[in-house]
């Protein structure tokens, strides 16, 4: 597949679901697999920081059917920051959190280039967080979860590693995983946009923030791919090395494949 199909496939019009304060929320529907499947459309969809829903936005997510939120944020994020609106807008609510501190919060390498810093920090997640995301995807495998949505702040990094573990489940080609990452760009100018007229603080952290920190290379997923593939055989390998069962994957695929 060449890149103007790939970007083709990741700029589809049903895939971003646009929001008045939420601008990552995108569906993961409609990619080939290597099987000669697609991905289910207006099933499982990936996003940024839900907390931040309008009442008219909560609804319009209800109303693609969501049932099921996972909120990979920390506790701190919880706490300071809030939820999806789970009172006024019932769902089936999961906090998993991923990671305990965040970047601004813990320590980071003065690494300047930006996919140099991308990837290390997934390795450093994916060394100590992996369990963390076996339970997330044994989560989105069980009955009467779908449809869901998964999110943390941006939406990018816990959001896009486990992403990338669920579409290589399901037999999405690599090279669209990592534009499927690298399109959270677009979203992060979205929100810039929008902060600057709604919530000033918020777009003078990100013009303070080190660029690294804000970045979606797809570059940066294409590594972390081909590091689990030479180090495991596949990503799938690895996903069972750190618990994920066949009787997940087969759950996944039955739910999220046509």
């Amino acid at each position: 597949m060449n890149n103007q199909q790939v970007s083709a496939l990741i700029s589809d019009p049903q895939r971003l679901i646009s929001l008045e304060a939420v601008h990552n929320f995108r569906d993961l529907g409609g990619y080939p697999t290597n099987s000669g499947q697609t991905t289910k459309w207006r099933t499982l969809f990936r996003a940024d920081g839900l907390y931040r829903l309008t009442p008219q936005d909560a609804q319009a997510v209800i109303d693609l059917g969501v049932q099921t939120v996972i909120d990979l944020r920390t506790p701190n994020e919880v706490k300071t920051r809030g939820t999806f609106p789970v009172k006024q807008f019932p769902v089936n609510f999961h906090h998993l959190p991923i990671i305990d501190a965040t970047w601004n919060d813990g320590d980071t390498p003065e690494i300047e280039d930006v996919v140099e810093f991308l990837v290390w920090a997934y390795r450093e997640m994916l060394e100590h967080a992996s369990k963390k995301f076996a339970d997330a995807i044994k989560l989105i495998a069980e009955q009467d979860i779908l449809p869901a949505v998964f999110h943390c702040a941006a939406g990018k990094d816990r959001t896009g590693v486990l992403a990338a573990f669920i579409l290589s489940i399901l037999g999405v080609p690599e090279e669209i995983i990592s534009a499927d990452y690298g399109k959270t760009a677009d979203g992060h100018k979205r929100l810039i946009k929008w902060a600057e007229v709604n919530q000033p603080e918020l777009a003078n952290a990100y013009a303070n923030m080190p660029a690294r920190f804000a970045a979606s290379d797809p570059r940066a997923m294409a590594i972390i791919l081909s590091d689990l593939n030479a180090k495991h055989g596949s990503v799938q390998n690895y996903l069972r090395e750190i618990g994920v069962d066949e009787k997940t994957f087969t759950a996944l695929r039955a739910e999220l494949l046509v």
